[in-house]
């Protein structure tokens, strides 16, 4: 048992970390949050590093103008770009990792060298990556292969500065699909809780979408949260402005680099997941009568759930902040490939303080939408 003056040691020892913590972290957070709500750099008139600036107050503008306004399309397609992305990248590592982790659970020779050559891409910093990738997809990099190895004509795919649009959809109709998404989440769960037989849990989310649904019918997300694009004429008349977006092609050559660069560690998480199955319960699946495929897919992989989720939480948060590799790859100027990440930077250079905060939150929060449910399942599976 540990004593009072045991803790109290430890508190003390942990007290200058914490202090630490609270001044360069959350009151970091609250001082950008602060900087967001203010017109710091915005006004032309009050030099943002004047000595006597005035920062003034301006409440949720500046998320506004970021959502609603026709000359910041830039931010909304990065937002679109970082959604692209996630998915992609996400999908991309998952699958390739847990193929290679099932190669390498094969007893194939040489298994150390190959665990290596696939984990040593992520020795390398993202901005060697992008600069090692930059070079790999110009003309005369991977597109030229085909004529220097058979003679053929060269692939001429513009890999990072496509101008093509696919999966077009109008900026103003997100609230649609996004509540289509969310149902169907909700959907997967709602099964989940059903094939438990957990109805409390499946009554809460039957709630939660009930309620999306009453949101969505009555427009309270479309008029109030998701406001429509467009200007007032002469007469105070609003008129709608279509704003198509889309699956930027050029920001394929980003993903294949963050793929090639993240695959291996999602690898490694299968592999150890595969070997920390009991060797037993492969066996018994077997004596069952379970072929090798049967043995992988009801034995192997439902274990394998918690390695797949933390890989997707990790994943999904190193994707919804990336900079360095797209800023190593296209720059800043690349409107194509322009992410939150890029747009942050761009505002902090020209002194534009208030959006870049702004910015700065909305990515806060789309990180914390990952993170955060994932830490309190954590925290609640240990307390039981």
């Amino acid at each position: 048992m540990r004593g009072k003056n045991d803790r109290i040691v430890a508190s003390i020892m942990l007290l200058p970390s914490v202090i630490l913590i609270l001044i360069f972290v959350y009151g970091f957070i609250l001082q950008t949050i602060r900087t967001s709500m203010t017109d710091w750099g915005e006004n032309v008139d009050n030099p943002a590093m004047a000595l006597e600036v005035e920062k003034n107050y301006v409440g949720l503008d500046n998320y506004q103008e970021l959502m609603t306004q026709p000359m910041q399309f830039d931010f909304r397609t990065s937002m679109v770009n970082t959604f692209f992305f996630t998915i992609l990248f996400v999908g991309g590592c998952v699958i390739m990792g847990f193929v290679l982790a099932l190669l390498l659970d094969m007893n194939v020779k040489f298994e150390g060298v190959f665990r290596t050559i696939f984990l040593f891409p992520m020795s390398l910093s993202l901005v060697v990556t992008g600069t090692i990738w930059r070079w790999l997809l110009q003309p005369e990099g991977l597109n030229a292969l085909p004529n220097r190895l058979f003679g053929f004509e060269p692939y001429t795919f513009n890999w990072l500065s496509s101008r093509k649009l696919v999966l077009n959809f109008d900026w103003g109709d997100g609230p649609m699909y996004l509540t289509y998404l969310g149902l169907f989440i909700l959907a997967i769960l709602a099964f989940n809780y059903f094939i438990k037989e957990r109805w409390g849990a499946l009554t809460f989310v039957s709630a939660i979408g009930g309620i999306l649904l009453f949101l969505y019918a009555v427009g309270f997300w479309e008029n109030t949260i998701w406001p429509q694009l467009g200007a007032t004429n002469r007469d105070g008349e609003f008129i709608s402005m279509p704003e198509p977006k889309g699956y930027q092609v050029a920001l394929s050559g980003i993903v294949v680099a963050a793929i090639w660069q993240m695959a291996g560690y999602t690898m490694a998480m299968f592999l150890a997941g595969i070997r920390g199955i009991p060797e037993e319960l492969r066996e018994a699946a077997r004596v069952d009568g379970c072929s090798e495929f049967g043995v992988y897919w009801r034995v192997v992989l439902p274990q394998l759930t918690p390695v797949a989720v933390s890989a997707v939480i990790v994943l999904g948060h190193i994707s919804l902040k990336i900079f360095d590799l797209v800023f190593a790859m296209t720059g800043r100027q690349n409107f194509q490939t322009i992410v939150p990440g890029i747009m942050v930077y761009g505002a902090f250079d020209t002194n534009r303080y208030a959006t870049a905060s702004a910015i700065a939150v909305i990515m806060l929060v789309l990180v914390s939408v990952v993170i955060v449910p994932y830490l309190w399942t954590q925290l609640k599976d240990r307390e039981a």
